[in-house]
């Protein structure tokens, strides 16, 4: 690992409230009568009804949606047996993956314990606290004596995910890597290189799918697990092949499938060229496969294959499946996890590859399509699609095999539940940095004289989000970089006090006169502006020396929107900007304008306003959803003042932009619960739906909201994004964190793709 992304990682983790995962309240808890609700004296008659009916519990606790991910730290990743609480960070990164895929809650329990029977009672003696139970990086063979016995002794779902994740997304990408090639599953021959957890749970999975038992050969770090082998325990026996091959050369020649968990480079072109036609390779070992992907594509052109890495084609990346399959498990009460449900959990994953994919999935992996083929046999893990597939496959599977205690009965209801868990387009800060990867962009850094700014144009650099020019004092950035150990060698840096050449001061100031001298800018003060970093920078966008510009990091707002008024200037089609904040809510995004421009709008520019707020949200692929707010409701107040301009504002929305789905004026409350609105003005065009955009009536209203809301921990805030200015402008507020940055160096990215598109 880099020294910077070591620095990164341990700051990631470090910064604000250690770890990444808390636990927040479900309940109301501000008054003494909330709390003796919560504590005593009323929560004793929850505890009365659990001890008359133990069922009763996943109705009065949060047993039913919490999972405990429990490691003794023997197989931490790649790093072995490195002890429990050094195993802690994996855990908590688990919980969070469970959360933010599925809504699962989790107690990561780290157990300082290594003899199988010892561990076996403890994790039985605190399963009443939990829905289901994820075992995590125990190593083999005592996992499989562990994981068994749970099961058989417990009455809630027990899942190695070591073993069966990786088992399940591969064996999805193997029926469609078969489907694709026309061979039978009980037809191939399968060399399976690794005999820990995965490759002896992918093995028991194949021959459910349908492989042969006589048509699979296994090896281990000591060569073929065969006859001759005395070392072998219980686990490897089963999997010991008549077969006289002694190596894993020997093994794959005429092979149809090679599955790799074990070490990188272990396979050469060569073997893969030996192998059947139309071969199938999954190299999972990681971050190293067993061979490279370029080394196999050109080996065998007729190849399909799969990695663990992301930056590949067919990534088989657990994530698909564990907090899916929990979900629909603890949605039934299931007693277990069993054959049938993985099963259906494969089925499931193969069968969404092959269903269109929508746009928002190929946006967010810088593809303008993605069909069912040899390089997308296994759905992308940000697929909001993977819950309300999933989930219900298990779901089903868990009740048709006779493991369920509360079986669903509206599916359509249940898959509206399922997406609602989330909001999935939180992924859309995903979306964004994926689509700027697609076409990066040059996006000039004008407060480029400290460390937040610098290691956010690092970071876009090593993501392929932007090509970063710096603006500021090239002794003192260098002076930080070296401070900080930052490798800013391939970034370049413009002084423009001293690297600037006067025929180019006076080139780009004679842009700057030509804009403004009718507007009482002389030639000696746009050649002055030039040592202005906000105005040097907003003139190289005008004349294309760069794409897009940031800017505001170390001065107030208004100073920097100044100049790109000046230089670049707004839309043609309007004639002012606005402000725009992205809160990202547990509902989904929630965009929220005018919060930082126009201090007292007329109507008129409350109008113009939600049009460029509703063309923004439509480029992020999703459907304005708009509400026009003011302290009253359709009318309710008859005199002067914001409800009557936001009366006014609807009004021409309505008349020149019938097709927005816009109403008001109303409340905010109306305007955020569909339900509500739609039973006391049934007449409102957003009907039932939750308003996604909220436009306040003037700036101090929108300005207070979102950093109440920001502050509070209800919403994390995207923004500023400045709109209806010409090119892509964008201003920080003022010490903004290096998240921040990039997130708005992406929108600024992508605007800039937009602009070229136009």
């Amino acid at each position: 690992m880099e020294k910077s992304v070591y620095q990164d990682a341990l700051w990631y983790h470090k910064k604000g409230r250690p770890g990444k995962i808390e636990v927040v309240p479900t309940k109301p808890h501000d008054t003494q009568y909330d709390l003796s609700l919560a504590y005593t004296p009323g929560v004793a008659q929850p505890c009365r009804e659990i001890q008359q009916n133990e069922e009763l519990a996943y109705d009065y606790t949060s047993k039913g949606n919490l999972v405990a991910v429990i490691s003794n730290g023997t197989a931490v990743l790649g790093l072995g047996d490195i002890g429990p609480l050094a195993g802690k960070p994996v855990m908590e990164g688990k919980g969070m993956l469970f959360k933010i895929f599925a809504d699962v809650d989790v107690f990561d329990i780290e157990v300082n314990e290594k003899d199988p029977d010892r561990l076996i009672e403890v994790i039985k003696a605190i399963a009443p606290t939990f829905g289901g139970i994820n075992l995590e990086d125990i190593k083999a063979p005592e996992c499989f004596e562990i994981e068994t016995r749970l099961k058989e002794e417990l009455d809630i779902p027990v899942f190695h995910d070591d073993q069966h994740g990786t088992a399940i997304i591969s064996g999805a990408g193997l029926l469609n890597a078969l489907e694709l090639n026309g061979k039978a599953i009980d037809s191939i021959r399968v060399v399976i290189n690794g005999a820990g957890a995965a490759a002896i749970s992918c093995a028991k999975l194949y021959l459910g799918l349908g492989v042969k038992k006589e048509n699979l050969v296994m090896l281990d770090s000591k060569g073929v697990l065969n006859e001759k082998r005395t070392d072998l325990n219980s686990a490897k026996q089963e999997f010991v092949t008549n077969e006289a091959y002694s190596t894993l050369k020997e093994a794959m020649v005429g092979a149809d499938v090679f599955l790799g968990l074990s070490v990188g480079n272990v396979v050469s072109g060569d073997m893969v060229k030996s192998m059947a036609k139309d071969p199938i390779v999954f190299a999972m070992a990681n971050p190293t496969p067993e061979i490279s992907y370029e080394e196999a594509t050109a080996a065998r052109p007729d190849l399909i294959m799969a990695t663990g890495r992301s930056d590949y084609p067919n990534q088989i990346n657990n994530v698909l499946g564990f907090p899916f399959i929990f979900r629909g498990a603890l949605d039934v009460r299931a007693r277990m996890i069993n054959e049938e449900m993985k099963i259906a959990a494969v089925k499931a994953l193969a069968d969404l590859t092959k269903k269109y994919v929508p746009e928002l999935v190929t946006k967010a992996y810088n593809m303008e399509n993605i069909v069912f083929g040899k390089e997308y046999i296994i759905p992308k893990p940000l697929d909001p699609r993977l819950i309300t597939t999933v989930a219900p496959a298990v779901a089903r599977a868990a009740m048709e095999s006779g493991v369920a205690a509360r079986p669903i009965t509206d599916w359509e209801a249940y898959e509206r539940e399922l997406g609602a868990r989330l909001g999935l387009e939180n992924k859309l800060v995903m979306t964004i940095c994926n689509k700027a990867k697609k076409a990066p962009k040059r996006v000039v850094f004008a407060d480029a004289n400290n460390l937040k700014m610098l290691k956010a144009a690092r970071f876009v650099v090593d993501q392929g989000i932007a090509k970063p020019i710096l603006l500021g004092n090239r002794k003192l950035i260098e002076s930080i970089q070296k401070e900080n150990r930052l490798e800013l060698s391939d970034i370049p840096i413009i002084d423009i006090f001293h690297d600037i050449s006067e025929r180019r001061r006076m080139r780009l100031a004679e842009v700057l006169y030509e804009k403004r001298k009718r507007k009482g800018m002389t030639q000696e003060e746009a050649v002055e502006k030039m040592y202005n970093y906000d105005y040097f920078g907003c003139v190289m966008v005008e004349t294309g020396e760069a794409d897009a510009f940031i800017s505001g990091f170390s001065r107030k707002y208004a100073d920097t929107i100044r100049p790109a008024l000046h230089v670049i200037g707004t839309k043609e089609d309007f004639h002012h900007i606005a402000g725009m904040y992205i809160l990202l809510t547990q509902k989904g995004p929630l965009f929220l304008a005018d919060t930082t421009v126009n201090s007292d709008p007329d109507p008129q520019v409350i109008a113009d306003t939600t049009v460029l707020v509703a063309n923004e949200v439509k480029r992020f692929k999703i459907e304005p959803r708009i509400a026009v707010l003011s302290y009253s409701n359709f009318g309710a107040f008859k005199g002067k003042g914001s409800p009557v301009r936001a009366k006014e504002a609807v009004r021409i929305l309505h008349e020149n932009y019938p097709d927005l789905v816009v109403d008001g004026e109303m409340q905010a409350n109306y305007a955020l619960n569909g339900a509500l609105r739609n039973r006391k003005f049934p007449f409102c065009r957003l009907g039932d739906q939750d308003a996604n955009v909220l436009i306040c009536p003037n700036l101090s209203s929108g300005n207070i909201l979102y950093k109440v809301l920001q502050e509070l921990g209800t919403a994390k805030a995207i923004g500023p994004i400045l709109l209806g200015m010409k090119k892509p402008i964008h201003v920080l507020q003022m010490e903004s964190s290096v998240r921040e940055i990039v997130n708005l160096v992406a929108i600024a990215v992508v605007d800039a793709q937009e602009a070229v598109e136009e």
